[in-house]
């Protein structure tokens, strides 16, 4: 390429590395507001760019993103403790790596009772994002234990006639969301050595690839089945444009969940989900990064992007380039994943806003319900931060 390209490719990545750098920052100085402001408040969404509202939460799955953000900060100061940055009279500014492990420990421990939660789909959202990472650190047996029953409990949900782990929503139910869950299923298995688990999250991972990722890489958002018979009976959507059309959210969830099944099982007809997932977020998507809540809503409505999604999508390339075996595949799915974030860090970030209390503007939760429309929104604040992160690994 030449000592010119070489500069111009040095500059950019050292001008990116700034952007992600100032973000991250302005990410914990985001979420220690909100934690003095709120003591020991689990955020869903924000209302008007405000935390503390009273609006419905329609289901209780994002308990664990508040504490997973926190466990992020630890991990990314402790890499980069030059990052920690001191007040002018000395004291700590964002808190350093010491203090987000405190807090990070304060809001994992109330939701260790959720290790027996069979009411939700979403075990792995809440433990994966807290107690596994906090084992991470410490190696303590105990914190590994709560993940691991976490793991089974999660596994209580299949259904052995469709070969699928039931939403919340209905015993013939099967969501894509729950993609990004059935990893505490494959880690309570390797874990534990056991068969029965690792069947039960394969098997769920194949019934998900077969009725609910399309063709050409598109996913539906839930799939209905016979409870009889075990027959899958149709495509459907709960927040999604239609049952045939392609939630963003859903998309990535998929992309995301697929690449971790195939990191735990070595499967690889679960990296070829995630990479077909991949391609269709990358053909499909505008130039910005940035996609629309649903890929097939009416043009009137196509304007209304997800923030959330792209995030997701960005963490999700990060983990998947590492996968692939073709290097300019790999260099796709990285470069992807960095275009977006420098996107979501220029356009959605409110830097300037001292209102605005979320990290991420732009996200969607549910359209139809009205909850969390052009809001900051849990996930896509935790998984935009932890995209952050990973790149930050290799600038």
């Amino acid at each position: 390429m030449g000592r010119a390209g070489d500069a111009v490719i040095q500059f950019v990545q050292e001008t990116d590395k700034k952007l992600f750098e100032e973000t991250i920052a302005f990410a914990q100085k985001q979420v220690k507001a909100l934690i003095e402001k709120h003591p020991d408040f689990y955020p869903m969404y924000t209302d008007g760019g405000r935390w503390k509202h009273e609006g419905a939460a329609w289901t209780h799955w994002c308990d664990g993103f508040l504490p997973g953000m926190m466990w992020l900060f630890h991990k990314y100061l402790g890499r980069h403790p030059q990052s920690h940055q001191k007040t002018a009279n000395g004291q700590s500014g964002n808190g350093d790596s010491k203090f987000w492990m405190e807090q990070a420990i304060r809001y994992s421990k109330p939701l260790e009772p959720r290790k027996n939660d069979r009411e939700v789909h979403d075990l792995g959202f809440i433990f994966l994002s807290t107690y596994y990472r906090w084992f991470q650190v410490t190696r303590d047996p105990a914190l590994q234990q709560v993940v691991l029953q976490a793991g089974k409990t999660m596994a209580m949900r299949y259904n052995e006639k469709g070969q699928f782990l039931r939403s919340f929503a209905a015993e013939d139910s099967i969501f894509i969301d729950i993609m990004m869950n059935v990893g505490v299923i494959f880690y309570a298995a390797r874990e534990l050595n056991d068969k029965r688990l690792r069947e039960i999250a394969v098997r769920h991972c194949l019934t998900t690839r077969r009725f609910l990722v399309r063709g050409d890489g598109s996913t539906a958002h839930e799939g209905i089945f016979d409870l009889e018979t075990g027959e899958f009976l149709r495509q459907t959507t709960q927040q999604g444009f239609r049952g045939d059309s392609c939630w963003s959210r859903g998309l990535t969830w998929s992309l995301y969940g697929f690449a971790v099944s195939s990191e735990y099982s070595r499967d690889p007809r679960f990296l070829e989900t995630a990479e077909a997932c991949a391609d269709y977020y990358i053909t499909h998507t505008p130039t910005s990064g940035i996609p629309p809540w649903d890929y097939n809503a009416p043009a009137e409505e196509r304007s209304l992007l997800d923030t959330s999604s792209a995030a997701i999508a960005a963490s999700g390339m990060l983990r998947l380039c590492r996968l692939v075996s073709d290097p300019l595949k790999g260099h796709l799915y990285w470069s992807t994943a960095i275009h977006i974030l420098r996107s979501l860090c220029t356009h959605y970030v409110p830097f300037k806003e001292p209102e605005w209390e979320g990290v991420l503007k732009g996200g969607v939760y549910h359209l139809a319900k009205g909850l969390g429309v052009s809001e900051s929104v849990m996930w896509g604040e935790y998984f935009f931060v932890e995209a952050l992160e990973q790149a930050l690994r290799f600038l």
